[in-house]
């Protein structure tokens, strides 16, 4: 028996900011029997995720495919690997049954055949929508939850600004910052985005920074006292801003450089000498790297979750055909939350 899969595939090396017209819509067949042994399984995908960190993957050549597995570039033609929730088809794999919803590493297609070993797991949805797991229950959660508790380690009434504050972590890090005490401050890029900061998720203060010509006079609008915790998530002239206003023994969250990433132009040059002076801590960091805190991530996130406290936050669209217009309007700011394409139903 075989199903005709539709896929997203890459037409041509990205260079820049993406298009629709880079990315193609293929069908071909695929076998749903398994070879005795094999240890694969056919998945159904139902939700997968849509990431700004892609983009470097589908790059004719990238520093960061380098870095490690999951980080590789992409060849045209090929698949598209994204992390996903599915339901299992067919398996010759004895830790997974026909039925049993994962989540893990599949690809942006209808059925996604995961070999031996993949980077898979049954998933416990704890009585949380299935979505919740690619957002706030998953890596863009854990990336806000690592970087703002493990990297900037804060203290009550610290002082933290947050950029792409309505974006996929940058929303939760200002939220996990208020549960913590700190005044918070966001940017984003609509004045409908300002407004959701600060009425539905309890920013004490956010702005459109498309409207703002000196940043580092708004930032010292904002924060006359200076700041204490920067999460950044686009790098360039916004990181220098933050890094002039930080306080002594500042620290920076280095999450994303989304402004970098689609004008190769833009480099952040912070001031060295405050880093030096004010003893500024500036730290890279990858979700991967906490992946030991996940089950008190996860604990945690549930229970601010079952009482109210967090408000998730998903920008989800239908169709596996979406996924184009989907990924390209990340590096508009065109999403509010987690963006998520549903491919099937549950």
């Amino acid at each position: 028996m075989e199903v005709a899969n539709k896929h997203v595939t890459l037409k041509t090396h990205i260079e820049g900011a993406p298009k629709e017209s880079d990315f193609e819509l293929k069908t071909s067949p695929l076998s749903l029997l398994l070879y005795p042994g094999s240890g694969e399984m056919i998945v159904k995908n139902l939700y997968v995720s849509i990431d700004p960190y892609q983009l470097n993957r589908m790059r004719s050549y990238s520093l960061s495919q380098k870095t490690g597995t999951g980080f590789e570039g992409i060849s045209l033609g090929e698949e598209i690997e994204a992390y996903g929730v599915a339901k299992v088809v067919a398996s010759d794999n004895v830790e997974f049954e026909k039925g049993d919803v994962v989540v893990g590493v599949v690809t942006w297609a209808e059925y996604s055949k995961v070999r031996r070993n993949g980077m898979i797991r049954k998933l416990d949805p704890l009585g949380f929508p299935l979505s919740y797991h690619l957002g706030i229950l998953g890596y863009s959660g854990l990336t806000a939850y690592a970087g703002f508790f493990e990297i900037c380690k804060p203290k009550r009434g610290e002082k933290v600004f947050v950029s792409t504050a309505a974006g996929s972590v940058g929303n939760l890090v200002g939220q996990f910052a208020k549960l913590h005490g700190c005044y918070v401050v966001g940017c984003a890029g609509s004045k409908q985005k300002v407004q959701l900061l600060k009425e539905k998720l309890g920013f004490d203060e956010a702005f459109n920074y498309r409207e703002e010509t000196d940043l580092n006079s708004t930032l010292k609008r904002y924060f006359p006292d200076g700041i204490d915790i920067y999460f950044d998530n686009v790098g360039a002239e916004m990181q220098e801003a933050a890094v002039a206003n930080m306080n002594t023994f500042g620290r920076v969250a280095v999450s994303g450089v989304i402004s970098e990433c689609i004008d190769p132009g833009k480099r952040a040059a912070p001031n060295m000498l405050q880093i030096i002076h004010k003893r500024i801590k500036i730290q890279g960091f990858l979700a991967v790297d906490h992946i030991g805190l996940f089950q008190d991530f996860v604990s945690t996130t549930s229970n601010h979750l079952r009482s109210g406290e967090l408000c998730p936050l998903e920008d989800i669209s239908d169709g596996l055909g979406s996924i184009p217009f989907a990924f390209t309007g990340l590096f508009r700011g065109d999403n509010i939350g987690k963006k998520i394409v549903k491919i099937a139903e549950e």
